[in-house]
């Protein structure tokens, strides 16, 4: 559940008239003072220093680049009601020109100019046969690899994209049962949203926990942990964002670090020997990333990284990451800035 201060809380779900989803945000206090600004990308200037002396110049050059950009509209067939084909040819028939992505088969990268409205008039759209969701946000859930009949929590889980994902690559039938999917959410509003885009995208092997992740009782146990968890955005901002100008504060970063350490030490609790939790946000900074890893594994010795294994994820922009097998994902035209890592319990 990464978290950006924008939109609704940051994620961006399903509905008419947002965008798909990409992050979680907090909910921030508006600074005592104006925050001192980048001149030339009009965000907050700690955030610019902060890119820079974790990537340098070049870094930071492609970082804004990212951040200028008119992101592209993504979205993946929903398999639990629909084929890639068919969605395929749903936007052929609409005349929208798409391509497709080299790691997931069900995601279609909308060509430029192409925006959400014109999916929203779509039947296929209605009917719950697509999620639109950012080709980033898609990324976890792969990494994850729920498998059928496995036990998983989703800690942080509104809207639902990233749930609802889960249950289509471990949708049980011929294979096996399917995966049982455990979905927190702290907000009532959120949740109830959650519910309806489950209900909406046939996600029927759910159970909805209206409750703060960091709270489950430790008698729970999973063989499978999703932590998207709360981040300052700062790998989904653009430039000259009057909100994150106002909201994206040093004050910010340091309350969501505190939230992501306490419930990547929850998602470790309640995973059991032999399973896996993927930890992911959509931040760009290591203090909110590597560090909070880190700090995990240091606590843990029965725990270990592991490698982010996709097929093609070559493919993706990344930026440099002092964790091996993790993933940082540069924002581009196509990508949302993302952090990505897996984390296992031997024993």
């Amino acid at each position: 559940m990464a978290m950006d201060p924008r939109r609704d809380g940051g994620r961006r779900g399903q509905g008419r008239g947002r965008r798909h989803e990409g992050a979680r945000g907090a909910r921030p206090a508006a600074p005592q003072k104006p925050q001192e600004l980048d001149g030339e990308l009009g965000l907050p200037a700690h955030l610019v220093a902060s890119v820079r002396a974790t990537y340098g110049e070049e870094g930071l050059a492609r970082v804004a680049e990212g951040w200028s950009a008119t992101r592209a509209v993504t979205l993946r067939a929903n398999a639990l009601r629909a084929t890639r084909e068919e969605i395929a040819v749903a936007l052929d028939d609409a005349h929208i020109a798409w391509d497709g992505v080299p790691w997931y088969a069900d995601a279609f990268v909308l060509a430029d100019g192409v925006r959400e409205r014109s999916v929203w008039n779509l039947d296929a759209y209605e009917q719950g046969k697509l999620y639109l969701q950012s080709l980033s946000s898609m990324l976890p859930p792969l990494v994850l690899a729920p498998r059928p009949g496995a036990d998983v929590l989703d800690m942080c889980a509104a809207p639902g994209g990233k749930t609802s994902e889960m249950c289509a690559l471990a949708p049980g039938g011929a294979c096996g049962r399917a995966a049982r999917v455990t979905a927190c959410e702290l907000s009532h509003p959120r949740a109830e949203r959650l519910e309806h885009n489950l209900a909406k995208l046939g996600a029927t092997n759910v159970q909805v926990m209206r409750t703060d992740a960091r709270r489950l009782d430790e008698w729970f146990s999973f063989d499978q942990v999703l932590l998207d968890a709360p981040c300052t955005g700062s790998g989904t901002v653009h430039a000259h964002d009057e909100h994150a100008a106002r909201t994206l504060t040093p004050e910010l970063a340091a309350r969501v670090e505190r939230s992501q350490a306490a419930l990547l030490e929850k998602g470790l609790q309640v995973l059991k020997p032999g399973g896996e939790l993927v930890y992911s946000t959509c931040s760009i900074l290591p203090r909110e990333n590597e560090d909070i890893v880190e700090g995990a594994l240091a606590r843990h010795p029965e725990c270990e990284l592991v490698p982010v294994g996709l097929a093609g994820i070559e493919r993706v922009p990344t930026l440099p990451c002092r964790l091996d097998g993790a993933l940082t994902v540069c924002p581009s035209r196509l990508y949302e800035g993302f952090f990505v890592a897996k984390l296992r319990k031997v024993g």
